[in-house]
Parts: C-alpha cells; structure tokens; sequence
C-alpha cells in the first residue's frame, strides 16, 4: 500500500508541476499577445494623429494662401489704376512667398508621413500654387492679361486642395 501511495502523490505531484508549467506559459503567451496587440494598437494610432496633425496642417495652410488670392482678386477689383494698385500686389507677392515657404514645410511632412497617394495630392497642391504665382508676377511687371489669368488659376488651385482633402480623408479613415 506504501508503494501505491508513494506512486499516486508522485502522480499528483508531477502533474501539478506539469500543470503550473502549462498554466505559466499559456499566461506567459497571452501576456505576449496582448502586450503585442496594445503596441501594434498605439502605433496605429500614433501613426493615425501624425497624419492627420500634417493633413489638417496642409489644408489650414491652403486656406491661407486662398485667402491672398482674394486678396489679389480685391486688388484687380478694386478699379485703381495699376499704378496704385501695384504696391498691394507687391505685399501680396511678399506674403505670398511666406505662406509658400510653409505650404512646403507641410508637403514634405506629409512625404514623410505618407501614404503615397495622399502625397501625390499635396504635391499637386503645391504645383497648382505655380500659375496663379506666375500671373501675380506678370502682372507686376505690366502684363494687361494677368488679371484675366489669375482669375482662372483660382479654380484649379482650389480644385487642387478639395481632391487632396479628399484622399487625406480616406487615408485617415482605412487606417
């Protein structure tokens, strides 16, 4: 009777340890899992707020610059002789440039950040600031169509902004 007591404790002994292995590991792995899940979770939404602090960041920017082509539009509308309505233009160009220098600060975040198509977009927003650019130049130096001209740059531009708005919105949402 010794022997079979000895066998069976030896029995339940082994298989407790058994057990508690099992038991440490299967915690040991889901301990892992959920450890993995949680940092593939804040990295998605690390990645998520970055994009979405560029998009916004570029669309704000975009207004700025929709807001001096008004302003331009102000400047041809306002009847003056060109003469008088020169300096506003030159103050314009100047602030211009400015606003151009962190429209392509934001574009190259958004490079950065990406994904592709959604840098394209932005890339294209920056192209479309070029002729509207090139018409307030010509018109400073005595072109008589360059009004005419940057009125039909406004559109493209804006058209521009509404498609990378677009794509930025779908890239925000299939994360």
């Amino acid at each position: 009777m010794t022997d079979s007591a000895l066998w069976i404790s030896s029995l339940t002994a082994g298989t407790a340890v058994l057990a508690s292995w099992v038991t440490s590991r299967g915690t040991s792995r889901a301990a892992q899992i959920q450890a993995d899940a949680a940092e593939k979770t804040q990295r998605i939404v690390r990645v998520s707020e970055a994009r979405r602090s560029a998009y916004v960041s570029l669309i704000e920017q975009a207004h700025r610059m929709a807001e001096l082509y008004w302003k331009v539009s102000d400047v041809y509308g306002s009847g003056g002789t060109r003469t008088e309505q020169l300096p506003a233009l030159k103050e314009v160009r100047a602030n211009l440039r400015e606003e151009y220098s962190k429209l392509r600060h934001f574009i190259w975040v958004i490079n950065l950040e990406g994904p592709n198509d959604v840098a394209e977009a932005a890339e294209n927003v920056r192209l479309s600031t070029r002729p509207p650019y090139r018409a307030l130049e010509a018109s400073i130096a005595g072109d008589s169509n360059a009004p005419a001209a940057f009125d039909q740059c406004y559109d493209p531009f804006w058209q521009s902004v509404l498609t990378f708005v677009s794509t930025a919105r779908a890239a925000v949402h299939d994360l």
